[in-house]
């Protein structure tokens, strides 16, 4: 059975993208989440613009570091890692997941940095692209391995930070 990993991230706007543009694009951001369409094409375009600007570990030190993390994971575990990011960022995590699919995935499992309940990223929007995966792959396993046990995240935590008390 081949297994994938998608690893859900977040995603940052790059260093050097184009100021005014990138305010544009938050100013139409706020209205489009309020639900006015007012420039919704512009909008598009600005994200879709943003997406897919070219990342590099100086403009985009997060995607880097995201993509230094798949890289590690898959030593560890043994498998590929895909990375897809919830915004700013491309591939998005349906393409990633449509990525492990067609890639011949019969199980893939999206695991997140976001440990605690309560936000939206992790509770909402990565668990519907997983529903949409199963959707459009019925004939692959998608697990989505979240929420984080509390205790689990504690531990981790308390045991990095005795590394610096110590």
């Amino acid at each position: 059975m081949k297994t994938v990993i998608v690893l859900a991230m977040h995603g940052t706007p790059p260093k050097d993208f184009p100021r005014r543009e990138l305010g544009e694009f938050f100013t139409l951001h706020a209205r489009h989440e309020a639900h006015d369409l007012t420039n919704v094409d512009r909008y598009l375009e600005l994200a879709d613009r943003l997406k897919r600007w070219p990342r590099t570990p100086e403009n985009d030190p997060f995607h880097a570091a995201s993509c230094e993390l798949a890289q590690a994971i898959s030593q560890e575990i043994g498998c590929d890692v895909i990375v897809g990011f919830n915004e700013f960022c491309t591939p998005d995590i349906d393409e990633a997941l449509a990525q492990a699919a067609c890639d011949g995935a019969n199980r893939v499992v999206v695991v997140t940095t976001m440990m605690t309940r309560g936000g939206e990223h992790a509770e909402r929007e990565i668990a519907q692209s997983v529903r949409l995966g199963r959707q459009n792959y019925p004939e692959v396993e998608f697990i989505y391995a979240w929420p984080f046990e509390t205790a689990k995240v504690a531990q981790f935590l308390t045991e990095h930070v005795k590394g610096f008390i110590a």
